[in-house]
């Protein structure tokens, strides 16, 4: 797949959602059309070497990856012994 035709702000957007712990493969596909073979092949065109090995050490096997795989749906995990405001 050539990432030479996604727009270079889209490129860096894909890159920095690919980056956060929280954010899904599924909400890149729905956002970018990308499968997460493919975002893994613009990761590894894009990124030096160190820095790739870097975000699939850090992706592989994160439940936060997949919607399916997470323990919640919507926000973030608040604890019972967290004060609410």
């Amino acid at each position: 797949m050539k990432h030479e035709l996604i727009p270079a702000e889209d490129l860096d957007r894909l890159i920095e959602m690919a980056w956060e712990d929280r954010t899904p493969f599924e909400a890149i596909e729905m956002q970018f059309g990308l499968k997460e073979n493919q975002v893994r092949q613009i990761m590894r065109s894009s990124l030096k070497a160190s820095s790739f090995k870097m975000w699939r050490k850090r992706v592989t096997g994160r439940k936060t990856r997949h919607i399916a795989k997470r323990g919640f749906m919507f926000g973030r995990f608040r604890s019972a012994m967290q004060r609410t405001r």
